[in-house]
């Protein structure tokens, strides 16, 4: 026997979420280190070099000094970060300070301020960044290299990355245990329901710690509660319709025999006509059914406006004429009114009811259908009828059977519920309603029940 594939673990896609988040978080924090670092670093050149133009605006400065190789300079130290200032002197519009020959390089105006240049130096072109001053007849440039700016924001950068590439293993296991730990409740959900028992809706842990698994375990109980409630009463409707179809199946049976002993007699015809009878009240059963489960099926007949008033008229003609014996149809009263479901379901539930009056009432006893509004906004349809006439109490009317069964179960797909109603005004004896709470009504068309 094939094994099932294992699914994978939600420990494990919250620790991958984890540590991407975590990642993600440590990235936007590396460029904004490195992008804070470079500003930073601009900030401190630019007053590095207001602080050297200042210097040298009130220095003396003693005739031309010569080019200069910095690079040829004897410096025993120097810091990583200590920038190589760059100045040129002008005194009364004559160079008086250029040791690095930077005045040919320069534009020849160049306001006061600061600006960024682009410039050759030893072959190779660099971003400069230079700052021009003047009191009186002295006028100053100081530039640096900004390169360097750059530099230290990738150093910046490193020093975050280093520690994180060490602790990111340890965070991951850190990480792993602590949600595993934080499941432990959920697995010891799953353990619960594994034990639960179907039959009694019963099993689940009575409380859980948390919230978030309270709610959870709320929502599962009630779905078993319902659940449990559907399985009940699919097994009452089975019991049913096993009862209902033993009575004319036993009834088939005994007079099947009687007629074959009695071949020929008044007894045998008798038997003959009740087995026909019989086996006319089997079909008839089961033709219910397969209406219900037709529609009741998945992709089944859809919702839509019914029109009451005239659903029950065609309800009450077909049942006076199954019934024969000129029996008068049922009188339907009320005004035009509408609901929405599914018109099958509706007329199957419809003319159990007025099926059910008819049989239970001599010919000459009234039957009627009364549809319309309630006082409390609700819409009913109502079946009444006389009573037997023969000293029957309302109380004492059964003989539903699967009938009842089948219109309770209509009326709770269709958002409905069904009624016995206790004492009906006179001159009614009993009385069933299908009643819809604050059902829409409107005006009734003749394609609506249809």
């Amino acid at each position: 026997m094939a094994t099932a594939e294992r699914a994978p673990r939600l420990a494990w896609r919250l620790l991958a979420w984890t540590l991407a988040t975590l990642l993600g978080v440590w990235l936007v924090l590396v460029a904004s280190a490195y992008q804070t670092a470079v500003h930073e670093a601009k900030e401190i050149s630019d007053g590095q070099l207001t602080a050297a133009a200042r210097l040298l605006l009130t220095a003396p400065v003693q005739g031309p000094v010569p080019i200069v190789d910095a690079a040829a300079l004897p410096v025993r130290a120097e810091p990583r970060y200590a920038p190589e200032l760059h100045v040129v002197v002008w005194e009364s519009g004559a160079l008086r300070w250029d040791p690095q020959a930077w005045a040919a390089r320069l534009p020849p105006s160049l306001p006061e301020g600061y600006h960024t240049l682009v410039l050759p130096l030893a072959g190779e072109v660099r971003t400069w960044r230079w700052f021009v001053a003047g009191h009186g007849a002295r006028r100053v440039a100081v530039g640096l290299d900004v390169s360097r700016h750059a530099e230290l924001g990738r150093d910046v950068a490193e020093h975050l990355v280093r520690p994180a590439v060490v602790l990111l293993p340890l965070v991951a296991l850190l990480l792993g245990w602590a949600i595993r730990r934080g499941l432990a409740p959920l697995s010891a959900l799953a353990e619960a329901l594994q034990r639960f028992d179907a039959d009694t809706a019963r099993g689940l842990l009575p409380a859980q710690r948390y919230d978030e698994l309270q709610r959870v375990q709320r929502a599962l109980q009630a779905l078993v509660e319902r659940l449990h409630a559907l399985w009940q009463r699919e097994r009452r409707f089975t019991s049913d319709v096993a009862h209902e179809l033993r009575s004319p199946l036993t009834a088939l049976v005994w007079q099947a025999r009687l007629a074959r002993l009695q071949v020929g007699t008044p007894a045998g015809e008798a038997a003959l006509q009740t087995v026909e009878r019989e086996a006319l009240r089997a079909g008839e059963i089961l033709t219910q059914l397969l209406a219900l489960a037709r529609a009741d099926a998945p992709g089944g007949e859809a919702a839509q406006p019914v029109a009451l008033h005239a659903l029950a008229q065609e309800v009450a003609q077909e049942c006076a004429t199954a019934m024969g014996g000129g029996r008068t149809p049922p009188e339907v009263q009320g005004p035009p009114t509408v609901v929405r479901g599914r018109p099958t379901l509706l007329r199957l539930a419809l003319r159990n009811l007025v099926d059910n009056a008819l049989r239970h009432t001599p010919a000459q006893a009234r039957v009627a259908v009364r549809v319309g509004p309630r006082t409390d906004g609700a819409v009913a349809v109502e079946v009444l009828d006389e009573g037997g006439g023969r000293g029957e109490a309302p109380a004492d009317r059964g003989g539903l059977g699967l009938g009842l069964t089948l219109v309770q179960r209509i009326a709770e797909h269709e958002g409905a519920r069904l009624e016995r109603l206790a004492s009906p005004s006179p001159p009614w004896a009993t009385g069933y309603a299908l009643v819809w709470p604050s059902a829409p009504t409107g005006p009734e068309t003749g394609a609506a029940s249809r």
